[in-house]
């Protein structure tokens, strides 16, 4: 009987077409190896940790509840902004709360049948959403925690830097352990990069670039170390991919201060109208008694200098969000086809964010609805992939999911996903 295995391997913030033989020989060579989904989206908004989630869930935000990176939590005493990346955000969230996500994850899912492990080198929020309730194994450098949520300490947890180096350690780690020696029926490896240094450079600068290759030189490693275990080339799936791309930072709109100055919202800690910035778009909740300011407020966004599209009621909806409770409007940032100093293509305004230091005009940024950011890459090999094929048809972050469930011949009832056409 043939022991199913899929793995994930995610090169954040990688957008479509920085895959390029000379940027990226191992994804390009991978890519005629396998099946490219030319096609492949993102979700609303396009962050890490709301990916994550969908990643994991095979659902849209609105069916697992992880708003964006940022979302307004009310802890009892009304709403406030809280950052989903923080290590204690998990905690807060189940305590305000009662749960985590709506829905079960891959981890939940897999428990009985062959367990999973997770090794990422994001934010602790965007790792600890792989599997919040402890199901699997997740191995972060803030703290990794075993089935039950039991801290994994010592010599056993993960101890990297959030670079490409602690990419680099995390994935020798992950091949010797993971893959060869504890072989779990799903294994996922979330790489930092190359989003880690796009956040603080141009993109297509040599800095960029470094960290581009850093992130495929990777993914060439456990290609290859899948290809050299001892399996048929139909019992390990792998999925590589990236959650987003990214857009070049324009101007920085101060969307809450703005709220203040038009007076409809009272100071920057006050509780009835909360800005959750997504960085290259932004949410809007209202609490009950605010809701009656839905109308004027969405008159005078038209009226803001670097606000896009602007998303209320069932129009939210339409981008995989729920317009029941207190999001009550979402805001893209203006788009324009810009292209920058290194011949990268998209630039969108940003809204201020007060959890971040990296929303900088000139380097990149994602969160949106841009072109680019929206524009991230699917590459499937093995599990029955035809080879050397390209799928022109629109998938999504949420059909990896039920793909890695199919694979395992497991059920994926209960998600907006569906697996991925192979052939």
């Amino acid at each position: 009987m043939v022991e199913r295995r899929s793995v994930i391997v995610v090169c954040d913030g990688l957008r479509t077409d920085f895959l390029k033989p000379e940027w990226t020989p191992n994804l390009c060579r991978l890519m005629s190896k396998g099946c490219r989904f030319a096609a492949h989206k993102s979700v609303f908004p396009s962050t890490t940790r709301t990916t994550s989630a969908s990643i994991a869930t095979g659902c849209y935000p609105a069916g697992h509840g992880l708003q964006g990176n940022t979302i307004a939590l009310d802890e009892g005493n009304g709403l406030v902004p809280l950052s989903a990346g923080a290590p204690d955000f998990r905690d807060r969230l189940r305590s305000a709360t009662g749960k985590t996500l709506n829905v079960p994850t891959l981890a939940e899912r897999l428990e009985k049948h062959g367990e999973s492990i997770v090794f990422s080198n994001v934010s602790p929020g965007a790792a600890y959403f792989q599997d919040p309730d402890g199901f699997g194994y997740v191995y972060h450098r803030s703290g990794s925690f075993g089935p039950g949520l039991i801290p994994i300490n010592s010599d056993d947890a993960l101890t990297v830097t959030h670079d490409a180096e602690g990419d680099f350690l995390m994935t020798t780690r992950f091949i010797e352990e993971v893959l060869k020696e504890r072989k779990p029926a799903l294994s996922v490896l979330w790489q930092c990069e190359p989003d880690h240094s796009q956040h603080g450079s141009a993109l297509g600068s040599p800095k960029h670039l470094e960290a581009i290759a850093a992130a495929d030189a990777n993914v060439g490693r456990v290609a290859n170390a899948i290809s050299a275990l001892d399996c048929n080339d139909d019992e390990v799936l792998l999925l590589i991919c990236s959650d987003h791309g990214h857009e070049t930072i324009g101007n920085i709109i101060d969307l809450e201060g703005a709220l203040i100055e038009a007076g409809f919202k009272a100071s920057r800690n006050s509780r009835e109208c909360v800005v959750a910035s997504q960085g290259l778009s932004a949410f809007i909740y209202l609490s009950k008694e605010a809701m009656s300011e839905l109308q004027g407020i969405l008159e005078w966004l038209s009226s803001v200098k670097g606000v896009g599209e602007i998303y209320t009621g069932d129009e939210l909806i339409h981008l995989g969000q729920s317009k029941d409770g207190p999001l009550a409007i979402a805001i893209d940032g203006a788009k324009l086809d810009t292209i920058n100093e290194y011949g990268v293509v998209g630039e969108s305004d940003a809204f201020l964010d007060r959890f971040s230091t990296k929303t900088i005009p000139g380097v990149g940024q994602h969160g949106g609805l841009g072109p680019n950011e929206q524009n991230p890459f699917l590459i499937a090999i093995g599990g029955g992939v035809k080879p050397s094929s390209v799928h022109m048809q629109p998938t999504a972050a949420v059909d990896l999911a039920p793909t890695v469930l199919r694979h395992l011949e497991q059920s994926f009832h209960g998600m907006d996903g569906v697996p991925l056409p192979f052939r």
